[in-house]
């Protein structure tokens, strides 16, 4: 049985070892535990661990800009997949979003990520193809 629960700051190092352990999934200087600590300030109660015996063994981070909600690092370890456990998390993530009136939301996914791209597909989600999505680092940072 697995339970789903508020991510805090406290879980940091579980979900950093899922993210390390992701094939598709990045780690760079923007999920240092500093950055990740405000990003759960900023965003309360929007962000999501599932444990299994104590273990977690998914986790899944959200925010909004007010308007649209934004998914990120959705894991499961794969021994735990098939499970709803996925499921779960994005459903927790997006009721609370629904909560505070955010009725859309988006996820970024690597284009070599085909395992997560079909998952979302799965769950009804579309790919934009009228949007491109620009980025920029400042004060040098590689990884942002």
């Amino acid at each position: 049985m697995h339970t789903v629960r508020t991510m805090t700051i406290a879980d940091y190092d579980a979900v950093i070892d899922l993210m390390k352990q992701t094939p598709g999934v990045s780690f760079r200087d923007a999920d240092s535990r500093e950055s990740t600590a405000r990003y759960l300030q900023r965003n309360p109660g929007l962000s999501f661990v599932c444990q299994v015996d104590r273990q977690v063994v998914g986790c899944i981070m959200s925010g909004h800009d007010g308007r649209r909600g934004y998914l990120q690092h959705l894991v499961v370890l794969p021994t735990h997949r098939r499970k709803g456990i996925a499921n779960a998390l994005v459903e927790s993530c997006l009721s609370e979003l629904e909560r505070l009136g955010i009725l859309k939301s988006h996820i970024d996914v690597f284009k070599t990520n085909a395992l997560a791209s079909s998952y979302w597909e799965s769950q009804g989600w579309k790919l934009r193809s009228d949007i491109h999505r620009y980025s920029l680092v400042r004060s040098g940072g590689e990884n942002a």
